[in-house]
């Protein structure tokens, strides 16, 4: 965790946003070789495993029970289809393999399918990564003897953005599950949505909330708002790719031993925006045609782009360093009690649903 800052400042990270663009690219490249082969990008798939009916009200979300979309409510998914899905994507080059489910948290009565759900998959050989709403600390225990390794809950925005954004959940209870999942030993994937009507400075506070934990998340996903009609968002002004490129920059200088994902919106981005992207430090994707409800390019067309870049699949190996990764999770949590700065401390606090990744 040598040459890691958590302390990065309003100020510092304004002045690296007003870099020349080309200076900023430069300055950021430079940290991921330091930390990454250059070369090299981990893939994921992510599974829908309950999609629709959502309680929360996030504006951005076509899940949510509050706007019409024409989404069809579905139940838990069948474990043989979990299985199937994840051995395709394992055939296709995933290594990581994600499941989401439409929930404000789990109920327990579908734990045990949860449980059973990751235990299936690591058997395949790939690691395991969930999106489930709020848990409550034995909740995350129970994913973490299970076997999970990562849990995702995103912070979406800024703290101040927040609540024009959702109202049924507090920014607070984010990162009360964060440290739940911290305190369960388990990774951390969190990151947050970019193009959602934000200011500049909001954008920026979101990287500066997720690069003041402690230890930073192993992986930060960036989305591209996806615009659904039926969301009180489908109207919002895009978003400058070349601005979205800046942010997984900064991201990268802040967060240099993360993996940093381009998430979200890359069905709208054309190749050379994702090579700046790759280039800026963005070293993860989802393969696949949806993410969970939205469309995502076709891993056929990602193949051909990574080839066309020279930008090799990151493989899987058996995880030998995890107990190295523990230890060091237990040195941060004993050294720092308050693992993440609440910059709310106001009474309007509201959260997000992290069902975007």
């Amino acid at each position: 965790m040598a040459n890691l800052r958590y302390d990065w400042t309003r100020e510092e990270i304004a002045a690296l946003a007003a870099q020349p663009f080309n200076d900023l690219l430069f300055q950021a490249h430079t940290v991921h070789r330091a930390h990454f082969d250059p070369n090299q990008v981990q893939i994921s798939t992510l599974m829908s495993i309950k999609t629709g009916s959502c309680p929360e009200d996030c504006k951005y979300c076509p899940q949510s029970a509050h706007y019409n979309t024409g989404l069809e409510k579905e139940k838990l998914v069948e474990m043989a289809k979990v299985v199937q899905q994840a051995q395709a994507a394992q055939a296709a080059g995933a290594t990581r393999f994600c499941m989401g489910a439409a929930w404000r948290s789990p109920h327990e009565r579908d734990m045990p399918l949860v449980i059973d759900m990751i235990q299936q998959v690591k058997s395949l050989g790939l690691e395991t990564c969930m999106t489930l709403g709020m848990l409550k600390p034995q909740q995350a225990q129970q994913l973490a003897e299970a076997g999970l390794d990562y849990y995702n809950h995103n912070l979406d925005t800024s703290p101040d953005f927040y609540g024009d954004i959702i109202t049924t959940r507090t920014y607070q209870d984010r990162l009360e599950t964060l440290a739940h999942v911290r305190e369960a030993g388990m990774k951390i994937c969190c990151g947050g949505i970019l193009g959602m009507g934000e200011a500049e400075q909001d954008r920026m506070e979101l990287l500066r909330q997720l690069a003041s934990m402690q230890p930073h998340p192993e992986s930060v996903p960036l989305n591209m708002l996806v615009k659904v009609a039926g969301t009180p968002l489908e109207e919002v002004e895009d978003l400058d790719p070349l601005d979205f490129v800046r942010m997984i920059a900064i991201a990268r200088i802040l967060m240099p031993q993360s993996h940093v994902r381009l998430s979200a919106g890359r069905e709208q981005m054309d190749d050379a925006t994702q090579a700046l992207a790759f280039f800026a430090g963005a070293n993860s994707i989802f393969y696949g045609d949806k993410l969970l409800t939205t469309a995502n390019p076709e891993a056929q067309r990602d193949q051909v782009l990574l080839a066309r870049l020279g930008i090799n699949q990151q493989r899987h190996t058996a995880v030998a360093d995890d107990k190295v990764h523990e230890a060091l999770l237990r040195e941060a949590l004993q050294q720092e009690q308050a693992l993440y700065q609440d910059a709310t401390a106001k009474p309007r606090e509201r959260k997000p649903c992290g069902l975007m990744v």
